[in-house]
């Protein structure tokens, strides 16, 4: 028993919408990162020259405060 002419018409239809959607969500992505992409190459150009990169690392401490403990938050 084969499956009916209108069931092989409503599948293709259906595939042919899941494409349609995943084109369109590929797209929207695309979008997105080529925004992000513009986004960040703004900010590195709009700091460029920079005095100093940016420190990511804490000194180690000092004697004074090794001796004076732990410094209140302000």
């Amino acid at each position: 028993m084969g499956i009916p002419n209108e069931t092989e018409m409503e599948n293709e239809v259906l595939e042919t919408k899941r494409k349609r959607v995943e084109t369109e969500k590929e797209r929207e992505d695309a979008l997105r990162r080529s925004r992000l992409e513009k986004s960040l190459e703004e900010g590195l150009q709009d700091s460029f020259p920079a005095s100093d990169p940016i420190n990511v690392t804490q000194p180690p401490r000092s004697v004074q405060d090794k001796r004076e403990g732990a410094r209140p938050m302000k």
